[in-house]
């Protein structure tokens, strides 16, 4: 494998305890559409989209209609400031420093304090764009077009645990948004940083809160994964975060798996992964596990991939039953895909378990604090599954679902297909909604707190 670069020179988050609002030295040169390397063409940006597809081509669920009634919902989340899983302390920070991480940025569920921001980006997958949503207020405070021809068909977004957001095109390309403004640069010729705060897109050359954007030539580009990196004391900032995608041309029975360079965009290395079902999807969903290694899933549960990070070796499994849609790996290392049946895979025993028929048809997420649940949802409920037996908690009614996130403060969300993302209280199942996305598909690490989980932060929340 390519040497993998430390990135360094990020600057200290100004929303990080202890940090001053320093610039991060990215400079004004970080939208790097050269970045493509190692013989995958740019993409073409031309002709239509088949945005309209999703839901038969995504699992056949009829989930479309998410069901309205968001305004009815809006008073019953139980507010921001009721964080529903016990802090802990960040293992292995030198405690006389003067920054501790978190996760997600700013102190996003680290640093035994309250966190600074935590966002939800939704993908329009209809609109081409990508919207910020403040999980804390449930109102949106950003959108982003994700290609310069202002299509893609966004569907899968990860977040950093600097707070950035990468988003994937179904049609090709990744392009990566910071998280807050102190870290953007003055790159349109209008003085001051212009980004969108609201529930419109700027123009390609207008927002300036764009890192980069790498377009790719797959005719089936869907997941994205973001990778640790490595906590800098004396910076207050994670380096050397790297960035996982996959991608296939036609119906072939093989798929690449991308390593990027979360910093520029750039590609590291990548490999062919051969003997996967022969559909037009290739590797469907993606996740990464505590040492940074990629796992991808295919549409149905009939494959599991691994990509080492160490040296791009790979394996690939055959799950037990055809079953899967979303998949995720929790903080104790197991691997899930989430269908009508739920399916567990422990790495360390080579062993699968599985559930009653009848859970879900749409993403999943596995909380870390005192719940241990895995939370995936079908049509109009989200259900909390034990992780252990893989038996039902919980179960809540919400307006509709699709894509499952966990938020630092514990609140599970539902992104429905169509125009909503629904928060709900796991404790109580009090909803509070947002209704004003365009064509929403999200069913990613769309928060960071998968990521932070892994990672071994502490609790989200």
């Amino acid at each position: 494998m390519a040497t993998k670069k430390l990135l360094t020179g990020l600057g200290c988050l100004a929303l990080v305890f202890g940090c001053g609002n320093s610039d991060d030295g990215r400079g004004a040169g970080g939208d790097g559409t050269d970045g493509v390397s190692g013989g995958i063409n740019p993409t073409a940006d031309g002709g239509g989209e088949d945005n309209g597809g999703d839901a038969g081509e995504d699992g056949g669920n009829d989930n479309g209609a998410d069901g309205g009634g968001d305004s009815d919902n809006d008073d019953n989340g139980g507010g921001p400031d009721a964080p529903k899983f016990d802090l802990g302390e960040m293992p292995d920070v030198n405690q006389d420093s003067t920054c501790t991480p978190g996760g997600g940025g700013g102190k996003m569920g680290g640093g035994g304090g309250e966190a600074d921001y935590s966002f939800l980006w939704a993908a329009n997958s209809t609109q081409g764009t990508i919207s910020k949503i403040d999980t804390q207020t449930v109102t949106e405070v950003g959108r982003f077009q994700v290609r310069p021809d202002g299509g893609g068909s966004p569907s899968r977004t990860s977040v950093s645990l600097s707070g950035h957001v990468a988003v994937a095109s179904r049609q090709g390309g990744v392009t990566k948004f910071y998280a807050t403004e102190e870290l953007c640069s003055d790159t349109n010729g209008t003085p001051g940083i212009q980004t969108s705060t609201t529930n419109t897109a700027l123009g390609w050359d207008e927002e300036e809160c764009r890192a980069w954007h790498t377009p790719f030539d797959y005719d089936s580009q869907r997941p994205v994964a973001w990778t640790a990196g490595e906590w800098n004391s004396v910076t207050c900032s994670y380096d050397n975060e790297l960035l996982w995608t996959a991608g296939r041309y036609g119906s072939s029975t093989s798929a690449d798996v991308v390593l990027m360079d979360g910093d520029n965009g750039a590609i590291i290395d990548m490999t062919t992964i051969n003997g996967l079902t022969g559909d037009q999807y290739g590797i469907y969903g993606g996740a990464v596990d505590s040492e940074g290694n990629f796992w991808g899933s295919q549409l149905s549960g009939t494959r599991l991939v691994k990509v080492n990070i160490s040296d791009m070796t790979s394996q690939v499994w055959t799950p037990p039953t055809n079953s899967g849609y979303g998949m995720t790996v929790d903080a104790d290392g197991y691997v899930w895909i989430c269908g009508y049946i739920v399916q567990r895979y422990d790495p360390a025993t080579d062993t699968w378990a599985q559930s009653a028929s009848g859970l879900g048809s749409a993403g999943c997420m596995a909380d870390s604090g005192n719940n241990d649940l895995l939370w995936t949802a079908v049509g109009g409920t989200i259900y909390g599954i034990d992780r252990e037996t893989l038996t039902v908690d919980r179960s809540w009614s919400v307006p509709g679902s699709y894509g499952i996130s966990i938020d630092f403060q514990g609140y599970v969300w539902a992104v429905a297909f169509g125009s909503s993302a629904h928060r709900v209280d796991p404790e109580t199942g009090a909803t509070t909604s947002y209704d004003g996305l365009v064509g929403a598909y999200t069913y990613s690490d769309m928060t960071g707190a998968a990521l932070q989980s892994v990672s071994g932060g502490p609790p989200t929340g």
